[in-house]
């Protein structure tokens, strides 16, 4: 069964709290998401496996460590995921990215996805699915689902905040992925609203309502 692991560092507990808060401006919103992305993926990526190597240091040869060939992929939901690439390939710059673009069908209320682009060597990759929101867990479910179909078999999810209805959904779904969470909230409320949250991530993102 996949785990869900709350990210506790300091610096992230902090920056999240005014990420939350109603009064931070889009651009210190924006930045503020970048940040605690960074951080994240800090920790998402500590179990990446190391090979010895030998470098020339002004003073001699050294013994020292680079990562074993791991490829990584990073995978915004679109559009509110893409507030978080940026922040995670500033420590990760080769990883390749993908997009996956899902909207909720006005009947069925169902995820449908109408977009899907990813680095051709998807068995190759470890996938890192990004969004910051995961409230009722359709579209995270659905947008590993659009991986695993096309081959990906090493997926994690990264969200900001979850609610508990969320991660239940994807796990069910998905019970072999592992979530990484800076808060796991109280619950949904009746719109569908993570609660305390902290509003539409994507309309906090770019500045639309």
């Amino acid at each position: 069964m996949g785990k869900v692991h709350v990210l506790d560092h300091p610096l992230i507990q902090h920056k999240l709290t005014f990420i939350r808060d109603v009064s931070t401006g889009t651009k210190e919103f924006r930045e503020l998401v970048d940040e605690v992305s960074t951080l994240m993926a800090f920790e998402i990526t500590r179990h990446l496996q190391l090979q010895e190597v030998t470098v020339e240091t002004p003073v001699g040869p050294a013994k020292s460590h680079t990562l074993a060939g791991k490829k990584l992929g990073i995978v915004p939901i679109l559009r509110a995921g893409l507030g978080m690439s940026d922040g995670i390939l500033r420590l990760i710059p080769a990883a390749k990215v993908g997009h996956v673009g899902l909207y909720r069908d006005p009947e069925t209320l169902k995820p449908v996805e109408y977009y899907v682009k990813l680095p051709s060597d998807v068995a190759e990759r470890e996938f890192i699915v990004v969004d910051p929101m995961l409230a009722t867990g359709g579209s995270a479910a659905e947008a590993i689902t659009s991986l695993k179909k096309r081959g990906a078999t090493n997926i994690k999810l990264m969200c900001l905040i979850a609610a508990p209805e969320g991660v239940e959904i994807v796990h069910e779904a998905h019970p072999d992925i592992d979530i990484y969470l800076a808060s796991l909230d109280e619950k949904l409320n009746e719109k569908g609203y993570i609660v305390p949250g902290l509003g539409d991530a994507g309309d906090r993102l770019f500045g639309t309502k």
